[in-house]
């Protein structure tokens, strides 16, 4: 007999247990996600977890997104790379996909998203927007190095050999700044503060954040998520001085270094759109692209939703957003961001 049941905090325990000890499973499906969404957004969750005669054989954290401007979705996992449902057998994920239809429409969604997931029957799947990049760390700080390849490995080794300084917290403060002030120079809205508070206080041994100082001033700094083996640097900022001062490449090393340290063997770099900066940054830095695929059920809509940057509509109103002043486009961004998960 094959139960679904909705997340309780007494199961919380046993579902990232699940997780844990899946061999797909991510960071992304963590319970504590639900917290995450409370704490930084309101957003409402439905979390299901499937049990057979007693043990759980799988799980989905869908978080529903309800937005005058982009819509009304359910999304696995929302503002996580991945996260789509995570199961045992073909009886849990089939039952699980039912549920996230039934969820979808008794809550007027117009369509439900699952993040990474293999094809699904009366599902769209689109593959053609992000790239994964993923590599095992050699243990040997010389072997890792170089696996880097030639030209990127000179301005690495040119980085490390300079008097910067590196400090590995939980300073949000920090971060933030240089976070807030790239995602503007990029035209897009930034995620509010409190979001990466309840990230750092729902996941405190899962996340932190290491900055690259030159003469006291923080040039570059991301904040990265840890699980398993594996480190995913996930939001980065960097001053518009750190490229020539080659902080960014550094950043990245010593991260490496670090998650080396704590045990990770595998350093994913997380999806990058594909024809962008960052997908080609990747690849210079030896990463080769995986395609990811997202599959849609189309519950209250014809089309496929397309909310990111690439869209040609968004063009002009990214110019414009480029010109505002960091304060001003942080303050709009609180009304924008919560939506963009």
């Amino acid at each position: 007999m094959l139960e679904l049941v909705a997340l309780a905090p007494a199961a919380r325990a046993r579902w990232d247990a699940f997780v844990a000890a899946h061999p797909d499973g991510t960071f992304f499906h963590l319970a504590g996600w639900a917290d995450v969404m409370k704490k930084a957004y309101g957003h409402r969750t439905h979390f299901v977890m499937a049990e057979r005669n007693g043990t759980v054989t799988g799980v989905l954290p869908l978080v529903e997104i309800k937005s005058m401007l982009f819509g009304h979705a359910l999304v696995s996992n929302a503002f996580c790379v991945g996260g789509g449902p995570l199961c045992d057998d073909e009886e849990t994920r089939a039952r699980l996909l039912e549920e996230a239809e039934r969820i979808g429409r008794a809550v007027g969604a117009e369509y439900v998203e699952l993040r990474d997931a293999g094809p699904a029957e009366g599902w769209t799947g689109k593959d053609d927007l992000y790239a994964g990049f993923e590599r095992e760390m050699d243990a040997d700080e010389p072997k890792n190095l170089l696996q880097i390849p030639r030209k990127q490995r000179a301005v690495v080794r040119k980085a490390i050999e300079a008097p910067f300084r590196v400090t590995v917290d939980q300073d949000i403060d920090t971060f933030f700044a240089l976070f807030a002030r790239t995602v503007r120079d990029h035209g897009t809205p930034v995620f509010p503060k409190r979001f990466f508070a309840a990230i750092l206080e729902v996941f405190p041994g899962n996340a932190d954040i290491l900055t690259i100082w030159k003469n006291g001033r923080p040039l570059s700094s991301v904040l990265s998520y840890y699980f398993r083996d594996r480190v995913y640097p996930y939001y980065t900022g960097s001053d518009p001085a750190a490229r020539a001062a080659g902080t960014n490449d550094l950043m990245y090393w010593r991260l490496m270094r670090h998650a080396v340290g704590r045990g990770a063997k595998i350093f994913d770099f997380g999806r990058s759109k594909l024809g962008t900066g960052p997908y080609s940054f990747k690849k210079n830095w030896g990463f080769e692209p995986r395609p990811i695929a997202h599959q849609y059920l189309l519950l209250r809509r014809d089309t496929l939703p397309n909310v990111n940057p690439t869209n040609p509509r968004y063009a002009q109103l990214i110019e414009v957003w480029r010109k505002l002043p960091v304060p001003v486009a942080n303050t709009l961004s609180s009304f924008i961001s919560p939506y963009l998960g």
